[in-house]
């Protein structure tokens, strides 16, 4: 089984090529951490995965993508361009959220497996992208753009709780004094393309299926930049 990964939605930009055939899977992974321009080094990235995998496109079984959230540039450049090469190549897409990536890792980082892990980026204009996930990394509440006070509000009155990304801070203050047991971590975690990877081989050993229809982004608010209004010009008939 092999999979190749991109990942592009927040502050990095990451591909990654999964080989899994006798013996443990091997990774080979790219990884930079950027702000903009995605577009222009997400291809090189895949072209050097894939040769230093030494592998041909026609030998992938699947293509894996973070949908978002995440900047809208960001998950635009990742979608389209799994899309792109998923119609070159005829191969299946995997769409995962950012947020479920993040999760993955957290929980691998982590010292101790918590009763609930929230992963909460930071979404500016006061909101975050917060979702839920249990000790297994099974999402159980989520994705949703918030207020930190909403979403410290989902957050459970038992189990210790982790909270972990850009946006966790904003959270444990709105949270408070309530009583829960709350900690924050891992404010500048971003998701991985390797872990994708890897999350998408156990998918696809556990036979869950491809995306069908179109990928389409996970957009959790409308865009920030707008067209303007009342600029355009008459038409001439």
């Amino acid at each position: 089984m092999n999979i190749l990964a991109l990942d592009t939605t927040l502050g990095a930009c990451s591909a990654a090529v999964a080989l899994s055939g006798e013996g443990k899977p091997r990774f080979f992974s790219a990884y930079e951490t950027r702000e903009r321009e995605h577009a222009e080094v997400i291809l090189l990235m895949v072209e050097k995965v894939m040769h230093e995998a030494g592998l041909a496109f026609d030998a992938l079984d699947a293509i894996a993508v973070t949908v978002g959230p995440g900047s809208f540039t960001g998950v635009r450049v990742g979608v389209a361009a799994a899309r792109g090469l998923a119609l070159a190549t005829g191969h299946p897409l995997i769409g995962v959220t950012s947020l479920e990536v993040m999760a993955r890792q957290a929980l691998d980082r982590l010292d101790e497996t918590p009763g609930t892990l929230a992963i909460a980026l930071d979404a500016r204009r006061g909101e975050v992208y917060l979702a839920l996930f249990d000790g297994a990394g099974e999402m159980r509440i989520g994705p949703a753009a918030l207020t930190p006070e909403r979403a410290a509000a989902r957050l459970p009155e038992t189990d210790k709780i982790i909270l972990a990304g850009s946006g966790a801070a904003l959270v444990l203050q709105a949270a408070g004094e309530s009583g829960r047991d709350i900690e924050a971590v891992l404010p500048d975690l971003q998701p991985e393309a390797s872990t994708l990877a890897r999350m998408a081989l156990t998918r696809m050993a556990l036979k869950r299926p491809p995306v069908e229809g179109p990928l389409r982004p996970l957009y959790l608010r409308p865009p920030d930049a707008k067209p303007q209004t009342g600029k355009a010009l008459p038409r001439r008939d």
